[in-house]
């Protein structure tokens, strides 16, 4: 598991990675069969990222697209309940008003204590 420091102001998750030169080479990594998954808002790295098929406009998707959209979907969910998790088990990362800097620490924090202290990852 890893966790960014944090970058100052707003920015799409896209922008921050590209920032975080080592992690496209990391998700790239030849020897894994993993994917990394991403939703709609990560057309811009479909290189490097999977993301799901977008309907296109007065049309539909094929059979085996929303097939793929379908097992694309249930696996993010794993991730998303995760996030959720996170939020939901440590009020400080529901709504941050601390100084932003420490928030990286935090989340990596909060992350080894699921896992070691409560055997949860999601």
């Amino acid at each position: 598991m890893w966790t960014s420091e944090v970058r100052p102001g707003r920015e799409h998750d896209t922008t921050a990675t590209r920032a975080h030169t080592e992690i496209l080479p990391a998700l790239t990594d030849a020897g894994t069969d993993l994917r990394t998954l991403g939703d709609l808002g990560y057309q811009g790295l479909a290189d490097t990222v999977t993301v799901a098929f977008k309907r296109p406009k007065n049309g539909g998707l094929l059979l085996v697209q929303q097939q793929f959209n379908k097992a694309h979907n249930s696996l993010r969910a794993i991730g998303e309940r995760g996030n959720s998790l996170l939020k939901m088990s440590f009020r400080a990362l529901r709504n941050i008003s601390l100084d932003p800097w420490r928030i990286g620490k935090i989340v990596a924090a909060a992350l080894v204590i699921l896992h070691i202290e409560h055997q949860r990852t999601t």
